[in-house]
Parts: structure tokens; C-alpha cells; sequence
């Protein structure tokens, strides 16, 4: 009996000695989408409801980053912005993308924007949802999703701080979550990228205020406004920076947007990249 394959792996490509795993859905103009930082996640796991719909209008690009999913861990266990940017525009490179839209979700978002200040020319429009990417002060519900330390209970926690309404964190959720954070390597990964004391990292993540002023390309800022673990505050600021910049905040929503209002979120992302 052959046993289903795991959703979670798609294809696999080499990037500067780095195993990629990322999937590749549908035809068109390409989209890359980057992943948050939570643990267990990769990015199906991340995109897995707004892929199929945008997949009908785009060409959807969903890496797993360096340390995350199914991609490698890094051999000398450094992790920083430079590597998974690096990464981001790598795996452009050898799939032949000269330009994309980027979607990038909370630290996602940080690399989104670092990439797109660094190659302007390779990016088209940008998407930022709950993005870090400026400063702020560290909140108490990030401080605890980058201190993760693999349990049930642990996970659950965790898992209840990114929603608002907690009935959406089933069981299933929960276990399918802590089995990715404990695959092999994942939770030396996982605390080898942000230890303690973590607001360096929130840091780490910024881009230069005069930076983001220049950005020229057309930015869709999302969040939601009941999030906990990046406030709502750094998509206003990067509201008020980025020159061709709109904000659409959902109500009733935390830190996963596009899981708590999916069919809106996707609806909305692909208005933005197809018109």
C-alpha cells in the first residue's frame, strides 16, 4: 500500500548549495511567496488556503526558507536576513524569474521589502501581510512564538496567540504543527535563529526608514487588527512611508489573516496583482 505523499513537500532545486523545497502552481506572471517565522511552519503550510486561488490568475512560487520545512538547515547554524534574501532572489535566478510580485507575511515581509529595496527592477507590486520590516518594540506574543520550546501544550499555546478566535485552533492544527517543529534538525534551526534577548531581531529585520520612503513599487499593506504578535502599528507606519502604498485591515483578525479570512485575503491579493 503506497502511503500519501506529504503535502508539504513539493519540488526540490539546489541554490548556492542550499536544498530548496518550494511549490510552483499555475501559469502567468510569477508570484513568490514568503513565508512567516513561526514554528513548524513552511510555506504550504503558510499559503496552503490562498494558493489555489491565486494559482488560477498567477504563476505561485512558495518556498520553504533556509532552516524551514523541507529546505536545508544551515550547515555552520547561521541564520540571518542577508541568507534568506540571498535565497529568495537565488531561487528567482534558477527558475528564470527577471522580475515577480512578492507576498510576504510577518518576517516574510521584512525579506520582502529588504529585496525589494535591494533589486528594485525585480519586483512588480509588493504584498505586505502583519510584516515586520521597521522597528518596533518587541511584543510579548513574538517573544513567545521565537522562544518556542517543542510541546503539545507549547504548541497549542503558541497556535492561540497568532488567532483571534481560538475555536479555529483544532487539535489536528496543533499536532500537525508540533510534529513539523520536531522533524529532524527543525528545533536546533528553530532556537539557533533568534535567541534571547530577541528584540535584536526585530531589529535585524528592519529596513532604513529613507529606504523604504524610496520604494517605487505599488504596495498592498495588510493586517490584522486584533494581531499580538506584530502590531498593527508597523503597517500603518509602512502605510505612511511607502509612497504607492494601501492599507486594508480586517477586524476580528490576528496574525493570520490569510487563514482567519482566507476566501477575502486571496480575493484581495488577486484584485491587487491581476488589475
Amino acid at each position: 500500500m503506497q502511503m500519501p505523499q506529504n503535502p508539504e513537500i513539493g519540488r526540490s532545486i539546489e541554490i548556492d548549495g542550499i536544498r530548496t523545497n518550494y511549490h510552483d502552481l499555475g501559469e502567468g506572471h510569477p508570484v513568490l511567496m514568503i513565508h512567516g517565522s513561526g514554528p513548524g511552519v513552511s510555506g504550504f503550510v503558510n499559503w496552503r488556503l490562498a494558493m489555489p486561488e491565486l494559482a488560477r490568475h498567477c504563476r505561485v512560487i512558495a518556498p520553504d526558507m533556509l532552516g524551514f520545512g523541507y529546505s536545508d538547515r544551515a550547515a555552520d547554524g547561521v541564520y540571518s536576513a542577508a541568507r534568506w534574501v540571498a535565497q529568495a532572489v537565488g531561487l528567482m535566478d534558477a527558475l528564470g524569474l527577471e522580475q515577480t510580485d512578492i507576498v510576504g507575511n510577518s518576517f516574510g515581509g521584512a525579506l520582502a521589502l529588504m529585496l525589494a529595496i535591494q533589486h528594485p527592477r525585480r519586483v512588480r507590486r509588493l504584498v505586505l501581510m502583519g510584516s515586520a520590516g521597521v522597528e518596533f518594540e518587541l511584543t510579548p506574543g513574538l517573544d513567545a512564538v521565537w522562544g518556542y520550546e517543542p510541546s503539545v501544550d507549547n504548541m497549542r499555546r503558541i497556535m492561540d496567540i497568532f488567532a483571534f478566535d481560538p475555536a479555529r485552533i483544532t487539535e489536528d492544527i496543533v499536532r500537525s504543527r508540533y510534529q513539523a517543529s520536531i522533524q529532524p534538525g527543525a528545533q536546533e534551526a528553530f532556537s539557533a535563529m533568534f535567541p534571547a534577548p530577541r528584540q535584536r531581531w526585530v531589529e535585524a529585520l528592519a529596513s532604513p526608514e529613507e529606504a523604504i520612503r524610496a520604494l517605487p513599487h505599488e504596495t498592498l499593506v495588510i493586517h490584522g487588527r486584533e494581531d499580538r504578535v506584530i502590531p498593527l502599528s508597523n503597517s500603518l507606519r509602512l502605510c505612511a512611508l511607502i509612497p504607492r502604498a494601501q492599507l486594508h485591515v480586517y477586524g476580528h483578525c490576528g496574525h493570520w489573516t490569510q487563514i482567519e479570512h482566507a476566501g477575502r485575503f486571496a480575493r484581495l491579493v488577486r484584485d491587487f496583482l491581476t488589475e
